[in-house]
């Protein structure tokens, strides 16, 4: 049975963000598929790495915790809008409390190359947007994407990594959204395969 763990990197429970996950998961309800949601703004964490990986902090309960999700699940599918063109500063605290050497990667000694650690997992992220996604593409070089998918993800041996937008989010009617939200049930059914 199919393991995924879906990551909400929203910090605000009444987005449309949360309304997109909620969506995705209830359209795996009645399949053969174990599913799990790890929630960041919930976790208790120093979402700073203040010594970079010069000097060990203290990690705590939920951070284990992710880790252990993270390595139970087969497919990851992350959540999360689009600020400043990057991740919201939750989201990338958290990446850098939880992707660690010797968890999701490990330097070869003497190297500049490194082992992946969590090869042999997919991922799938949806992220929101207040612009038209061709112009986050085009314009900016979609920076959040480059961050996660390729700076993260594939460089601790996740892949592939598929990447939906939602958006323009702002000034969008209801309608609009409906059809986002059809759109993000039928990426769940995707997945499960």
């Amino acid at each position: 049975m199919k393991k995924i763990l879906i990551i909400n990197g929203h910090p605000n429970p009444e987005s449309f963000n949360a309304t997109l996950l909620a969506a995705y998961q209830n359209a795996l309800l009645n399949e053969q598929v174990e599913v799990k949601v790890l929630t960041i703004h919930e976790l208790v964490f120093e979402p700073s790495l203040k010594y970079g990986f010069t000097k060990r902090m203290e990690v705590e309960p939920d951070i284990l915790k992710a880790q252990e999700l993270i390595a139970w699940a087969d497919h990851l599918v992350w959540f999360h809008p689009v600020w400043w063109g990057g991740l919201p500063a939750l989201t990338k605290g958290f990446i850098d409390r939880v992707f660690t050497p010797g968890f999701a990667f490990k330097y070869r000694e003497n190297s500049v190359w490194w082992d992946k650690l969590l090869t042999g997992k997919t991922a799938r992220i949806i992220t929101t947007l207040d612009q038209p996604a061709i112009y986050y593409r085009l314009m900016f070089g979609r920076p959040s994407v480059n961050q996660l998918k390729k700076s993260t993800l594939q460089f601790c041996g996740v892949k592939p990594v598929k990447v939906n937008y939602f958006g323009p989010l702002r000034n969008s009617q209801i309608e609009q959204r409906s059809k986002m939200l059809v759109e993000v049930a039928k990426l769940a059914k995707k997945d499960i395969n």
